[in-house]
């Protein structure tokens, strides 16, 4: 998909809201803290994805969803110019709660990982200019590029499984606001208090199926298309200590190729 000139993109004054959802324990990475802390390069994830957000989209209004009892997150978001706001037990009830504090003004909403550190501008820019067409769900993607096995439930292949038909998905993902909060109420994941407000519902679970924002609008609001666009390989998520190995070889180079543009200059 072309991008439309980020001039005629939705900025802060259109209602665009970022949540940046960095409640994870990351204890996969095993560094004992929050894996929105663990450093990269000398700065902890979430600066580094709050950078990349602001970079794109300077003057979006941005909300951080932290840890129950964290303080560090919650500095870091606000040094950004973030307003940060204690998550839930899992993802889907930390965007909830983010959205219940979301200004109810908003027009539209991008939902990002903040493990997603290194995402490019181009693919924020094009998940906002998509909306500003008049998509109302957005999200980016790639094509899966290894050979995919079904397995059976003895564990043995069930074949290979065409990946043509397949897409590896990434964040933000974007939403027409008043959609987004329509299906997290049909989930159960928010209600309305007694004076109208938006309040999170804490939950045991999730509800069954949801991975991610996306399939909530195709569970709950199945008439609404959700519209693909180009994601971007600097877009993986960091989980585990080999993906922190490539993001910040993925730092390494561009700070080399920002000091060849200079010289070039």
């Amino acid at each position: 998909m072309a991008l439309t000139d980020l001039s005629a993109s939705p900025s802060v004054k259109d209602g665009l809201a970022i949540i940046v959802v960095a409640a994870g324990s990351g204890t996969r990475l095993g560094y004992g803290m929050p894996k929105a802390l663990v450093p990269l390069a000398g700065r902890p994830i979430l600066g580094i994805a709050l950078e990349s957000v602001a970079r794109a989209l300077p003057s979006a209004r941005i909300i951080v969803t932290v840890p129950a009892g964290d303080t560090e997150l919650s500095a870091i978001a606000v040094a950004h110019g973030a307003h940060a706001v204690t998550g839930g037990a899992t993802r889907a009830q930390s965007v909830a709660c983010a959205l219940a504090a979301v200004d109810c003004a908003a027009t539209y909403v991008l939902v990002h990982d903040a493990a997603r550190c290194l995402v490019p501008a181009r693919v924020i820019t094009a998940v906002v200019a998509a909306l500003a067409a008049g998509e109302r769900a957005v999200v980016p993607v790639l094509p899966v590029n290894d050979t995919v096995r079904g397995v059976d439930a003895q564990g043995h292949s069930a074949g290979t499984v065409d990946r043509s038909g397949l897409r590896a998905v990434q964040t933000p993902q974007g939403f027409d606001a008043d959609l987004l909060v329509d299906v997290n109420r049909q989930a159960g994941l928010l209600e309305l208090d007694d004076q109208g407000a938006l309040t999170p519902v804490n939950r045991v679970a999730d509800p069954e199926g949801i991975t991610d924002d996306a399939s909530l609008i195709e569970r709950f609001a199945r008439h609404v298309p959700v519209t693909l666009v180009a994601g971007h390989d600097e877009s993986f998520k960091i989980t585990r200590p080999f993906d922190l190995v490539t993001a910040r070889a993925v730092l390494e180079e561009r700070a080399h190729r920002a000091v060849a543009d200079h010289v070039a200059d």
